[in-house]
């Protein structure tokens, strides 16, 4: 399983985003409503309810970029099995988590 599930990037215009991805990579976007932050799905490959059919492909989406410095950078999701052992593992190894976990 590859472990890179997702990717986000920030977008000052979205829908010019939207346009610009479509047209050079073909990819297909999906403007969610207000009640989802105007957030824009992404989709790189053909998919199905489960994700990407081809292996090792990912989708993604476009948030906001707001004056908010978090918001500046693209970001992906790394699956793991074991969040809060791989969260101790990024602290031994230099790293810094951002943040709280989302409780389930």
């Amino acid at each position: 399983m590859n472990p890179v599930i997702n990717f986000e990037m920030p977008a000052e215009n979205k829908k010019r985003m939207s346009i610009f991805y479509t047209k050079v990579f073909n990819w297909q976007t999906e403007q969610l409503g207000p009640e989802m932050g105007e957030y824009v799905m992404v989709m790189t490959t053909e998919s199905d309810e489960n994700g990407p059919k081809k292996s090792g492909a990912i989708n993604g989406g476009f948030y906001q970029k707001t004056k908010d410095v978090m918001t500046h950078h693209p970001s992906i999701v790394i699956q793991v099995d074991d969040l809060k052992e791989h969260i101790t593992k990024v602290e031994n190894s230099g790293g810094k988590v951002l943040g709280e976990p989302m409780k389930q």
